[in-house]
């Protein structure tokens, strides 16, 4: 039935009106389905820390897929997950700089875009540092930081209850607590000490929050007296480096902080890595199923 038959009878403005009506909506949703996904972002992406290893590569990302219309939004790990929070309730379109293991990777179903260019890399690890010498000076310590391995899930499981509410210490004692096979695989046949002190060093993120009130932990219940400091990167290695702090096992290695591993080259020692199989990049919901590589970025 055409528009002229189905509204016979009525006024030449109302037929008028109707038949705008009509077309603008079709103009709308046409508007809709063109839009491209910078678009629906604002050509915005969230990011984190400015001068972190993982906003570097993020600029460097602009430069080489050529996204010169869009912009990173410099912040830090907690205003990145509250904007995110945010977009996830509320079923919007956002994306973000991020890196798993992060409990936001178990609250929400979340994906990384492809990096056909590999600016950030492959999967990394997480390596355990020390300062030189702290085999020598503690070696119950130094055994205990050597043996120390364990898997993304088990540190995710401490970081829920931590955005949950739960302080730092507590959650990492409830895993403690819940896993003393695996404190046994780190700590069998180390003699306690008596209040020896040592002092843990770690990056602000979530991640690192978790796992350094975990070995604080186990190093405590073996007598030492333990000091956890939270610094930026740079201080973290200048430290080890110069042997203000004992030991870390925040390091992520080969990409995230590469640039600090090359320039205190042989000033610490790398005893391996505790965790495998880690990710940086660009993350997105994935209910935003038309994009998932970088290139789609592209206008």
């Amino acid at each position: 039935m055409t528009l002229l038959k189905k509204f016979t009878g009525l006024g030449a403005a109302a037929f008028l009106a109707v038949g705008l009506a009509a077309c603008g909506s079709t103009s709308a949703e046409q508007e809709k389905g063109d839009q491209t996904v910078g678009d629906s972002v604002g050509y915005e992406i969230v990011g984190i820390d400015p001068g972190s290893g993982h906003m570097q590569a993020t600029e460097r990302v602009m430069t080489e897929y050529d996204l010169s219309d869009w912009k990173v939004t410099s912040s830090n790990g907690a205003a990145m997950t509250a904007a995110l929070k945010r977009a996830y309730d509320n079923k919007e379109p956002i994306i973000v700089t991020g890196w798993n293991p992060h409990w936001k990777f178990l609250t929400y179903d979340l994906k990384f875009l492809d990096d056909p260019k590999q600016i950030y890399g492959d999967e990394e690890q997480i390596h355990t540092y020390a300062r030189l010498g702290l085999k020598e000076d503690m070696p119950e310590a130094y055994t205990i930081l050597d043996r120390f391995h364990w898997e993304a899930e088990d540190m995710g499981e401490i970081m829920i209850e931590i955005e949950d509410g739960v302080e730092p210490e507590e959650a990492a004692r409830h895993w403690v607590e819940a896993n003393p096979e695996k404190i046994a695989e780190w700590t069998d046949g180390v003699d306690p000490v008596d209040g020896d002190e040592i002092t843990l060093v770690f990056a602000p993120w979530d991640s690192e929050l978790a796992s350094h009130n975990m070995m604080k932990l186990v190093l405590e219940d073996m007598g030492y007296t333990v000091t956890l400091s939270s610094v930026e990167p740079g201080p973290l290695f200048s430290s080890l480096a110069s042997g203000g702090a004992d030991a870390s096992v925040a390091p992520w290695l080969p990409y995230t902080h590469k640039v600090y591993v090359e320039k205190y080259e042989g000033q610490f020692d790398d005893l391996g890595p505790n965790m495998t199989g880690v990710r940086q990049g660009l993350v997105v919901p994935a209910y935003m199923e038309d994009v998932n590589s970088i290139e789609d970025l592209k206008s």
